[in-house]
């Protein structure tokens, strides 16, 4: 029901102010009655980008004169309560008119009233991306031709470049002994197992590799899967239903916001690694809730530090809730044997109720995996559609991991050699000048520029100097966040890593000052 605005100020700004905490109840996990206006709807609350254009959307419908008005930087970026209802009160004007509900109408009519988009090319976003990529002078750094394995180096475009752009942390993709292994495997299974594993069986090569998974994670079980993406987005869309939360660190990766959003559980970010925020936010929410479960990765993607995984379990069980953790920067390349933050942090990996990863990156192969007690294991394969419903993991690729897992346990020096490359690449970057945010202990070592147009110059500049690395830019990341993101691996000599942190550096200097010089008429 849409709230009357009242002629006085006093009433108009109290009926503001009850229908934006009612939609702040709903879109957030807390009761009305436990807001007041002195909250921080980003901070305190958790909203996201995302949640706060649908409490924006709710308000355009509320008060449908406001929808022109209400445009990008009219509501503080990360506001209170107060605020936005002060905003809002004051654009309805204390002498407002009372707003009358209006009954949602079905015109009975044959008339198109709403343009009809019958082509997929010739939606707006897609026509938008056209001319983006068409604008005159600009590069396209992305699906640049790999023309052989990218290690340390890669060939693109006939020229032989250092690569930092590739998963394969420990150099596993191209190693002799996953080369025979795929050769062996194919020849005897063929390319595919052409059907599903729940209906049809496994191969022995499946039984391996979860076996060796589950030794490795420190799990009863584990159950591979198709895609590493789609392993998350099953799972957790699978998991959880609409009378479930599911609280999540602020910069969780896509696969696990679709997992959310195909559940229908109430989603709610916390602070970045903020475990004291994660316990605060349990305290206000978990009781409202039948299933609770808090999703973080092992080494996020885009930062490079680790999550604090002790305080993340105690957390975890205080509150009663389940915890996923995504391992899929993490495996491999965390912790004595390779075994992710579990293996790093030495905890009983029972504590936590789903180790998810992907097998693309050290594991160089392709798909997902989850472990965890063997109960859980038996009733995912029974159940999650992304399981039982698609064809099971090609022979190939099931060889491929498997190969790789015991090629990294046999080959422990390659582990050494990937800490000491990333360490020494971390250190050289912040005795250049270079921001690298939280990153430690971990492969991933970004370089934030806090600028799209800038960034996308030097990942140019960097390939034209014979360096791969990739551009991170809004919207994927904040745009005072943008940054050049270097995946280190074990396979980069210490003259590849002093050479392009140097170069970085110099680039980075001569962009900015390009950027700052004065333009002549």
């Amino acid at each position: 029901m849409v709230p009357a605005v009242a002629g006085s100020a006093a009433g108009g700004r109290l009926a503001v102010r009850d229908a934006v905490v009612a939609q702040i109840a709903r879109i957030s996990a807390f009761p009305a009655e436990q807001l007041h206006e002195d909250h921080l709807v980003v901070q305190e609350l958790g909203f996201d980008s995302l949640m706060l254009a649908e409490l924006m959307a709710s308000v355009r419908g509320l008060w449908p004169e406001l929808a022109e008005r209400l445009t990008a930087g009219s509501i503080a970026a990360r506001p209170t309560i107060r605020e936005i209802v002060d905003t809002l009160a004051a654009m309805l004007g204390a002498d407002a008119a009372p707003v009358t509900p209006k009954p949602e109408i079905i015109p009975v009519t044959t008339d198109v009233v709403v343009p009809q988009e019958r082509r997929i090319e010739d939606f707006p976003e897609a026509i938008a991306l056209e001319a983006q990529l068409a604008e005159p002078g600009a590069r396209n750094p992305y699906f640049l031709l790999h023309e052989g394995t990218a290690t340390a180096g890669t060939r693109i475009e006939g020229r032989e470049l250092v690569c930092f752009s590739s998963y394969n942390y420990l150099g596993l993709s191209g190693h002799p002994a996953v080369k025979q292994a795929v050769a062996e495997a194919l020849d005897r299974y063929g390319s595919s197992v052409s059907a599903s594993r729940f209906l049809s069986g496994d191969r022995p090569l499946h039984r391996e590799l979860e076996g060796e998974l589950a030794t490795l994670l420190g799990t009863e079980d584990a159950v591979v899967m198709v895609g590493g993406h789609a392993t998350n987005v099953s799972v957790i869309g699978h998991l959880l239903g609409p009378g479930d939360l599911v609280v999540h660190d602020e910069l969780a990766h896509d696969s696990i916001l679709q997992g959310c959003k195909l559940s229908g559980a109430r989603r709610l970010p916390f602070p970045h690694n903020d475990m004291a925020a994660l316990d605060e936010l349990l305290t206000r929410a978990r009781a409202r809730y039948r299933r609770c479960l808090i999703v973080v990765e092992g080494v996020y993607s885009m930062d490079g530090d680790l999550v604090d995984l002790p305080r993340l379990i105690e957390v975890k069980e205080k509150h009663g809730a389940l915890a996923l953790v995504d391992e899929a920067h993490s495996i491999g390349t965390i912790g004595k044997s390779g075994g992710g933050v579990g293996d790093h942090f030495g905890v009983d990996r029972s504590r936590i109720d789903l180790w998810v990863g992907t097998l693309s990156k050290s594991l160089s192969s392709c798909g997902g995996y989850v472990g965890g007690s063997a109960a859980t294991v038996r009733y995912l394969k029974y159940s999650v559609p992304g399981f039982v419903y698609s064809v099971g993991m090609t022979p190939p690729n099931a060889a491929a991991a498997l190969a790789a897992v015991r090629t990294m346990r046999d080959e422990p020096e390659r582990l050494e050699r990937l800490r000491a490359n990333a360490e020494l690449f971390l250190t050289e970057a912040r005795k250049a000048g270079l921001d690298t945010g939280p990153s430690s202990g971990s492969p991933v070592v970004p370089c934030v520029v806090g600028d799209s147009v800038l960034t996308l110059r030097l990942a140019e500049a960097l390939f034209d100097r014979g360096i791969s690395v990739n551009p991170i830019m809004y919207p994927g990341v904040p745009e005072s966040e943008a940054r050049l993101r270097f995946f280190v691996t074990s396979e980069h000599t210490d003259e590849q890593i002093h050479a392009t942190v140097a170069a970085v550096a110099q680039e980075l200097t001569r962009l900015r000052a390009d950027a700052a010089a004065p333009t002549q008429a």
